[in-house]
Order: C-alpha cells, then sequence, then structure tokens
C-alpha cells in the first residue's frame, strides 16, 4: 500500500518504491486501501507539522471524514485529550469510540472548548475548512498554539484577527501532500512507517470504512460521498 499521485481509481497504478509500505498481516487488501492517504496526512499534520506532544489538547474538524477518524485515533494514541467537530451528531457518536474525548456542534465549537478546559483552549486545531472556522479556531487556541490547515473546504479568504494572533503568539502552517516533492513525500512515508504501521499492525488504530464500490459503482460511491453521508472511508474494489 501507499501514496499515489493521483488516478488511483484504475485497474493498474505505477507508484515509486519508495512510497509504498508492507501491509500488516492483520488487514486485507480493501482495508489497506483505506490507510495510506488517511494516516499519512493525519500524522503528518499532527506531529510533523504541528508537533503535537503528549498531554496536550487538540481539536480536530470533519471528525467523521476520512483523516478525521485517523487523526483523532493517532491523537489518542500519543495520549492527547481530543476535540472534534461535525455537522451531523451521529457521526460524533461514532467518533467516541474511536477515542474522541469530546464531540463539539460546528456552530459554536469555540466556546464550547473554553468552557470544557476552563478557557485553557487546545494546543493545536487541525483544520479542513478553513476561512469560515478561522475566526473560531483562533479562539479556541492557548497561547503558543497551532493551526494546521489540511483543506479549505468552506472557502480560502478570511479576515485574520493580528492581536490575537500576536498576543497568543499563534502559529498557522498549510499544507497538502499532493503537491510535495519526491524527496518530501518518501520522509512523510517514512515517519508512517515507523510510527503508525507498529499501531496499524497490533490493532491499536484502524481503517475506518463505511462501504465498498465495485468498479463500475464509482459514480454511486462520488454521489454518496458528495452528500457527505460516509463515515469513514468510502473504497472502490477491482475484482
Amino acid at each position: 500500500m501507499g501514496l499515489v499521485g493521483g488516478g488511483g481509481q484504475a485497474q493498474y497504478i505505477l507508484v515509486h518504491e519508495g512510497l509504498l509500505v508492507e501491509i500488516p498481516d492483520n488487514l486485507d487488501f480493501v482495508q489497506a486501501a483505506g490507510v495510506p492517504e488517511v494516516f499519512m496526512t493525519a500524522h503528518d499534520g499532527l506531529f510533523t507539522q504541528a508537533g503535537l506532544q503528549m498531554g496536550e489538547r487538540v481539536l480536530i474538524h470533519a471528525a467523521g471524514s476520512g483523516v478525521g477518524t485517523a487523526a483523532i485515533q493517532l491523537a489518542n494514541a500519543t495520549g492527547a485529550t481530543t476535540f472534534g467537530t461535525s455537522r451531523t451528531p451521529g457521526k460524533l457518536e461514532r467518533a467516541s469510540k474511536l477515542g474522541l474525548d469530546f464531540g463539539l456542534s460546528s456552530q459554536n465549537f469555540a466556546a464550547e472548548v473554553n468552557r470544557l478546559t476552563n478557557n485553557g483552549g487546545v494546543h493545536v486545531v487541525l483544520d479542513f475548512i478553513g476561512a469560515p472556522y478561522l475566526e473560531q479556531n483562533l479562539d479556541a487556541l492557548t497561547a503558543w498554539g497551532r493551526i494546521v490547515f489540511l483543506s479549505t473546504m468552506g472557502g480560502v479568504q478570511a479576515n485574520v484577527n493580528l492581536g490575537m494572533l500576536m498576543s497568543k503568539r499563534i502559529s498557522m502552517r498549510g499544507c497538502t501532500l499532493r503537491t510535495r516533492t519526491l524527496e518530501e513525500k518518501l520522509t512523510v512515508t517514512r515517519r508512517f512507517a515507523t510510527s503508525v504501521l507498529p499501531l496499524l499492525a497490533s490493532g491499536k488504530v484502524k481503517p475506518v470504512i463505511e462501504q465498498v464500490y465495485s468498479m463500475e459503482e464509482v459514480g454511486k460511491a462520488h454521489v454518496e460521498m458528495g452528500e457527505n453521508k460516509n463515515f469513514g472511508k468510502l473504497i472502490v474494489r477491482v475484482d
């Protein structure tokens, strides 16, 4: 299993050998298909980019997404306290079984974070939404807090309260996997193999798969994904 630079919905693909890792014995090919993109993204965002430490508090948006479910499990395995948001309450209930400590509404999550932490805030925010959440993200962060933007599903243009950014000494970083060089992707893969593969092999973390589709059903899979109904990953299987 490994990273691809696009075109993964095909019968045959070509991948650099350094981007491949061995599938643990306790995972089959379908489960393995739900691992690399989400767990590598989550691990890189939480630990390489944000520097999440044991005992810290982290806010993970889109808690029911593929990357969100991976991030919750990895943060929980590290001993971090996890907060998560979703527009669907049912997804928060399912995420709690993965180690989510506090499920929050996506509407007023900053106020909830500050109430639950006695105004201590969180140390890290992993964000997929972008502009609409920025103001609340800043409010929810503690001093020396870090935000990592992995996607901008809600928009890219936002006003920034520079006063809060400066007074709290907040760091913001944006990153994607697709635009990185081969050397950077090789580094991400090596770190994943060292830190995450043992957790997968022991069953401490696992890919979360909502539905498996045949190649002929790929259109249906895209519709389901567009309607935001899935919890975790949708897998297309080539028989």
